[in-house]
């Protein structure tokens, strides 16, 4: 089930600090209750990460989702409260001694702005240009159809011109999933359909231990409860059934959980009670501490 080539080296780039409405985020889940772990600014926003990662696997450099990007007008960042005090997913690579230029593979866990929004980086002339021009990426092929021609309920989410990069003859190469599926025989794809058609979490081995990189399956550590699924999800009781068969897993293998979108912690391990609830048994910043 867990890919046998490690991955020699996880680092995490945190995008952009960003906030949506709690209530939103949580659903039919009383704010008395999430408050506890996600409380709300004054504007009933609570804090988010865009956490993307950045893989090492032989010789391949791969990157893991890509936050919101520059793209946005004032009155946008302002109303998701957008920070980026490191500068840009490229500055940040490149602050990391990585040229994204470099970069081999570009996975994208779905197409959502929080997700696919750095696809695209302001280049030297002060046009939007590929992020990752050499780099090939991959999403689910039910995912790419989805974002193209989704609900109106989940429009909003999507937005053409981040993922529009691959209509062009200079485009980078783009590879449709069908499935679960395995790359690199280092990370394994599990798509799922609860928050939208073809969104996929990522299972992958480092130091030793089984990380499961979550996607907006569990965005935060205040999502471990089943019942805590999101407004935005399209299908919120596919939500319910898919945390419960990831977290069995986890609890059951000893595997780390890593979140996108949680603020202040990128790890944790959960653990179920006597009445079969799941709950976070710890957390921390770096795997040795849990």
């Amino acid at each position: 089930m867990t890919p046998t080539v490690p991955v020699d080296r996880l680092r995490f780039v945190n995008e952009c600090a960003f906030g949506l409405d709690g209530g939103a985020m949580f659903g039919i889940v009383p704010k008395p209750l999430w408050s506890r772990t996600n409380p709300a600014d004054d504007a009933n926003r609570i804090a988010l990460s865009t956490r993307c990662l950045l893989l090492d696997i032989g010789e391949r450099r791969v990157v893991v989702d890509t936050g919101m990007g520059q793209d946005w007008s004032a009155k946008e960042a302002q109303i998701y409260a957008v920070e980026r005090p490191a500068g840009s997913l490229r500055e940040q690579l490149l602050a990391r001694g990585v040229d994204p230029h470099a970069v081999t593979d570009v996975i994208l866990t779905h197409l959502h702005f929080d997700h696919a929004g750095g696809l695209r980086s302001l280049g030297p002339t002060g046009q939007f240009e590929p992020t990752f021009p050499n780099a090939t990426h991959y999403v689910q092929r039910e995912q790419w159809l989805w974002a193209h021609a989704p609900s109106a309920r989940d429009a909003g989410s999507f937005r053409i011109k981040d993922f529009g990069i691959f209509g062009g003859n200079d485009a980078p190469p783009l590879v449709l999933l069908d499935g679960e599926t395995t790359l690199f025989d280092a990370v394994r794809c599990l798509p799922w359909q609860g928050h939208t058609p073809g969104m996929q979490s990522l299972v992958f081995q480092t130091q030793g231990q089984t990380i499961a990189y979550l996607a907006d399956l569990i965005p935060t550590r205040g999502h471990i409860p089943v019942a805590y699924v999101m407004g935005y999800d399209v299908q919120p009781l596919k939500t319910v059934r898919e945390k419960d068969e990831l977290l069995q897993h986890a609890v059951a293998h000893d595997w780390i959980l890593a979140f996108g979108h949680d603020p202040t912690h990128a790890f944790a391990r959960a653990a179920c009670d006597a009445r079969g609830r799941y709950h976070l048994a710890t957390s921390a910043n770096a795997i040795s501490d849990l």
